[in-house]
């Protein structure tokens, strides 16, 4: 299959486009800057420069016949949905966006949870529901992960629909290497079009 992966060059992003590159697939690598992709050379890569708030950018890589994973997060307001709408303008065949749990539509499975996360994340929790509902509105699937770590993928990892979403535990991880295993798992065999689906460890 032949992925495109935005926001290559961060955590999230680069666990997405080695563990594509592990399963056979060819993946395009998505980054403001292509040299912070740290991955050793591959037949099976390319790495290219776009840039979410440069549409024209975004759009001259992705296809009709592409299916998107992205990695993108931020630390600052605005980046999420202006990634968000210029992939949705590129019309790819799917997207499967990295969300976080406890926010828009997983709000009330995460319970009193959420309540922290709107101040933690500040002006940046309206971006990320924004642009969620961007994605979800186009078909896409919105991964809403809870707090990330470093790690291997989770030998009991399952993914599961949000009404079947356990209370978000602010205490506990996922990591980056489990929740880029499920998104590639519903790249492969898609079954939350449309809708939040949430990569549990166990």
């Amino acid at each position: 299959m032949n992925l495109i992966v935005l926001a290559a060059s961060g955590r999230t992003g680069l666990a997405i486009t080695r563990q594509a590159l592990r399963r056979g697939h060819t993946v395009t690598a998505i980054a403001r800057d292509p040299g912070r992709i740290a991955l050793p050379g591959s037949p099976g890569l390319r790495m290219v420069a776009g840039d979410v708030h440069d549409p024209a950018s975004i759009a001259a890589i992705i296809g009709a016949d592409s299916v998107v994973l992205s990695g993108l997060g931020t630390d600052r307001a605005g980046v999420l949905l202006a990634g968000a709408k210029a992939v949705v303008a590129a019309g790819p065949e799917r997207i499967i966006w990295l969300g976080a749990y406890g926010t828009g539509k997983s709000a009330d499975a995460a319970g009193e949870a959420a309540g922290l996360l709107v101040k933690a994340l500040g002006d940046r929790f309206a971006d990320k529901v924004d642009a969620d509902d961007t994605v979800l509105a186009a078909g896409g699937t919105v991964f809403h992960a809870g707090a990330l770590a470093d790690g291997p993928v989770s030998p009991r990892r399952r993914t599961v629909g949000l009404e079947a979403a356990p209370p978000f535990d602010l205490t506990a991880t996922i990591s980056r290497e489990t929740v880029a295993a499920a998104m590639l798992d519903e790249a492969e065999e898609p079954r939350f079009p449309g809708t939040v689906a949430l990569p549990l460890p166990g």
